[in-house]
């Protein structure tokens, strides 16, 4: 059995391609890597203007992860205190990964322009 181990053009392009994918991700692997620092998770909380809605009035609120490690099971809590009350709200957030950010609402029976906004503790564990 003679064979021939010329290859053709089609060959030599596939074989070019899939050399060209994993140096690439070998690449890119290797400089995320070498870049990502071991900050801890870092949360950071904006709060977006109440919204009146049918059942009371909503507060957009985003958590921004500023560190370089994820953060597991967040909790945010948001309180309008006005002279009359005080009322409460929390954020669950199951997994924020590094660098990243995660938008919710929380829902209040009075309108937060009628007090001030306030974020409570924020609590996360770490894997």
């Amino acid at each position: 059995m003679n064979r021939s181990l010329d290859k053709n053009a089609l060959e030599w392009t596939v074989f070019g391609i899939g050399l060209a994918l994993v140096l690439g991700t070998l690449g890119y692997l290797v400089r995320e890597a070498a870049t990502t620092g071991s900050k801890p998770p870092d949360l950071v909380v904006q709060l977006g203007s109440p919204q009146r809605m049918t059942q009371g009035f909503q507060v957009p609120v985003t958590v921004y992860n500023r560190g370089d490690d994820v953060a597991e099971d967040a909790s945010v809590t948001i309180t309008v205190v006005s002279r009359a009350q005080r009322e409460e709200a929390i954020l669950n957030i199951a997994f924020l990964p590094n660098q990243a950010r995660h938008q919710g609402w929380v829902m209040f029976r009075s309108n937060p322009r009628d007090g001030k906004l306030q974020v409570g503790p924020v609590v996360y564990a770490s894997p």
